[in-house]
């Protein structure tokens, strides 16, 4: 398999057109990238006339940029094989050869959402799920946010026999839906679009939220969060966590670590206490 990401066609829309099935059928569309009211259309090759088809067919939305980047530039890291513990994460098109058996692999196919795995909170969050998934029984995990779907990825190699992937993105969600059938985990995953505050009713025995602290306060203050026996709250930047630790302090929970290893992004462990 080769790099489809080698070289990136984005086009920044001033709103969201309707794609319809003769585009995303085609093998150099990759996705749409909705943010509030724009959107990014990413193709694998210059296709100003397809762009051009788009437009027609959604009146009063134009293009206001174009861009053409490597995929690498495009997500502000090195797509390549690395490592999280016995955990292998890699690309699919760039797979070490030879394991004794003691790495566990994960095909990691990040597409056009940002990020490849390497942000300094996606690490610490996989570090701690596969602290707390050797340590202890967590056999339900609740992933919040789940962006290309690594975390949900990583509780499943570890052994969690059902994992729910939530991200309110819809194109996050198809990009975790390709990687669990990349890695083969159709049975163990499932991945779905859904606000994180209005699925907190969900049961888990780990919760894993690496989102926007605008969601995660909301979060934390559903009464169903203290049904969650463990979990690992990111994505805080250094004021954000001392409300989120002060909104924690007035619950019955007991905050096992704080850490924040690069001095700017925040990660929590705790537990509910029964």
């Amino acid at each position: 398999m080769i790099n489809p990401y080698d070289k990136l066609h984005i086009y920044y829309l001033d709103g969201i057109p309707n794609i319809d099935k003769s585009v995303q059928n085609i093998e150099t569309f990759l996705g749409t990238w909705v943010d509030e009211d724009i959107s990014f259309l990413f193709f694998s090759c210059f296709s100003d006339d397809m762009v051009e088809g788009i437009l027609k067919r959604n009146k009063g939305i134009s293009v206001v940029e174009k861009y053409e980047m490597t995929g690498e530039q495009w997500h502000g890291d090195r797509i390549e094989p690395y490592y999280v513990k016995d955990l292998c994460i890699c690309p699919p098109w760039n797979i070490p050869i030879g394991n004794d058996g003691t790495i566990k692999r994960i095909l990691l196919d990040p597409g056009v959402v940002f990020g490849t795995g390497r942000h300094q909170t996606t690490e610490d969050c996989l570090d701690l799920i596969h602290r707390l998934c050797t340590s202890h029984r967590i056999q339900s995990v609740l992933d919040i946010g789940s962006g290309t779907g690594l975390l949900s990825l990583g509780a499943a190699v570890l052994g969690c026999k059902q994992v729910m992937a939530c991200d309110f993105n819809h194109l996050a969600v198809k990009t975790t839906l390709n990687n669990i059938r990349l890695n083969k985990f159709e049975n163990q995953i499932l991945a779905f679009q859904a606000k994180g505050e209005e699925i907190m009713d969900i049961p888990c025995d780990l919760l894993v939220a690496n989102i926007h602290y605008d969601v995660m306060q909301h979060m934390i203050d559903k009464p169903f969060f203290l049904g969650k026996k463990w979990f690992v709250l990111s994505g805080l930047l250094n004021s954000e966590t001392k409300k989120v630790l002060a909104a924690l302090s007035q619950k019955n929970i007991h905050i096992i670590e704080r850490r924040c290893p690069d001095g700017i992004w925040n990660t929590i462990l705790g537990k509910t206490m029964p």
